[in-house]
């Protein structure tokens, strides 16, 4: 992912304004979410999600609580798992890292039984065309929890009156480039590095992740 250098425009509304009334805690507080209709206080997509292995996960807003859980997965990321550089190395540029993309970014959390492993954003806030990235902990691979989290990204984003998503992803990353496909983000441009794709947030895949778990034909 790019790292845009803007800053924010003090007038500009904050993504947070859109969805703070929204919280898990405030929409349900029981594990039935397949037959679960939405109430007025849900957020764009419910947070409620059972993984492939039947493990209930809550894929939510991040606050600056979870923070230090975000940097503990990230710090199990070995060489090999990181893509594009990201995430980085050592403590002192996760921590960097992350100071940026919770200051400018909208950003997504999957909490399951033993805190956070997995982690989605969309930065600037501030564009019409924010640019995506979502990481999953290497513990917790092959769940679904990847496509989850940009689902979760893609519900906020149209909700917060965004444009399109974009991303870049590096071509030898087959798992990364299915999920982008399946989810409708269509390349724009390829170069010898990278990909670059894009989603706009107008397309039928935008509107039906918003629906509730009961009317969803995924």
């Amino acid at each position: 992912m790019t790292d845009p250098d803007d800053t924010l425009n003090p007038d500009d509304t904050l993504e947070s304004d859109v969805t703070a009334e929204s919280s898990p805690e405030a929409a349900c507080s029981y594990w039935a979410p397949d037959d679960c209709e939405g109430t007025p206080h849900c957020p764009p997509r419910c947070p409620r999600f059972v993984d492939k292995h039947g493990t209930p996960w809550t894929i939510r807003e991040a606050t600056e609580m979870d923070r230090e859980g975000v940097r503990e997965m990230y710090e199990t990321f070995t060489s090999a798992e990181r893509a594009q550089g990201l995430p980085p190395v050592n403590d002192r540029q996760i921590e960097t890292w992350l100071d940026r993309l919770f200051d400018r970014g909208l950003n997504v959390v999957a909490v399951g039984p033993d805190g956070i492993a997995g982690h989605a954003v969309y930065t600037p806030t501030y564009v019409a065309d924010p640019e995506l990235a979502v990481f999953v902990g290497p513990a917790s691979h092959g769940r679904g929890l990847g496509t989850e989290l940009c689902k979760q990204i893609i519900a906020l984003g149209a909700a917060n009156g965004r444009e399109a998503i974009e991303l870049t992803v590096e071509p030898s990353n087959s798992v990364a480039c299915g999920i982008y496909r399946r989810l409708g983000f269509e390349v724009v441009e390829r170069k010898a590095r990278e990909i670059e794709m894009r989603l706009p947030l107008s397309t039928a895949t935008a509107i039906e992740v918003q629906y509730p778990p009961a009317l969803r034909a995924e």
